[in-house]
């Protein structure tokens, strides 16, 4: 078998599943982590795919609203925006964002 016909096979047994851990994880964690404020009750992704990770980035480190709209979506956003938060709500909902799902954002 030359090398170039086993980098093509995709039934090799010894090949990692990334379907499968990725359900392994969705079950394990969910799709999504709420938090609620006021009585409304809001969802961010658990995982972060790499074409959001590629927003995050462009976003000036200072923009908690472009972070929460990202990550809230523009509907769920709205509501958000309505509430009155301080800098340390949104720093406690990232904390515990952070430690439920092991993405750290709006850290250094």
């Amino acid at each position: 078998m030359s090398s170039s016909s086993s980098l093509t096979s995709t039934s090799n047994a010894n090949s990692f599943d990334v379907n499968a851990a990725r359900a392994q994880r969705h079950e394990a964690h969910g799709r999504a982590w709420s938090f609620t404020l006021d009585g409304d009750t809001f969802e961010l992704p658990s995982e972060i795919g790499r074409r959001t990770a590629r927003e995050l980035r462009e976003l000036d480190d200072n923009d908690i609203d472009g972070l929460f709209e990202l990550l809230l979506g523009k509907e769920q956003f709205k509501r958000f925006d309505a509430h009155d938060l301080t800098m340390q709500d949104i720093a406690a909902i990232l904390a515990a964002y952070g430690e439920e799902t092991g993405l750290g954002l709006g850290e250094d």
